[in-house]
């Protein structure tokens, strides 16, 4: 698995998000390109310390089982439910966005595994650090996917 810790997957990302405009359209989803933006910071904030989320009722009871799945070969599913603290609703700017994008991602990939918080995903509970570097990795991927780039 691609982790966003290896270099060539990190700036594969990086030169992916660089593709993106404001008028990017989504292929599928309710989200546009600034709120996307938005929504793939806040899942950074979370093993960078900043942002402490609480175990959903659903992370509790099937957390475990997706685990395997979520960290796995298997691309995201279109339009997979998401914890409420990462939705996105409100009108975003796209280069502020893409901006506080760049610096949490490179916060992120410059920290490594060993220098992150040990605040647990709110639905797949605790993450080793390598586990948050392919988590974080697939979870841009699945989004720049969305968007065509």
């Amino acid at each position: 698995m691609l982790s966003l810790f290896e270099k060539e997957p990190y700036f594969e990302i990086v030169n992916r998000l660089n593709q993106l405009t404001p008028e990017t359209k989504a292929l599928w989803g309710k989200m546009n390109v600034a709120q996307m933006l938005a929504h793939c910071t806040e899942p950074f904030r979370v093993p960078l310390n900043s942002k402490k989320t609480s175990r959903s009722l659903m992370g509790l009871v099937f957390g475990g089982m997706a685990k395997k799945m979520i960290l796995g070969e298997t691309p995201y599913k279109k339009s997979l439910p998401t914890s409420k603290s990462f939705i996105i609703k409100d009108d975003r700017d796209f280069f502020l966005e893409k901006q506080n994008l760049m610096t949490v991602m490179a916060k992120f990939y410059s920290g490594g595994p060993n220098n992150l918080a040990t605040y647990s995903h709110p639905f797949l509970g605790n993450l080793t650090g390598e586990q948050w570097g392919i988590s974080m990795h697939k979870h841009l991927d699945h989004h720049l996917q969305q968007f065509g780039v």
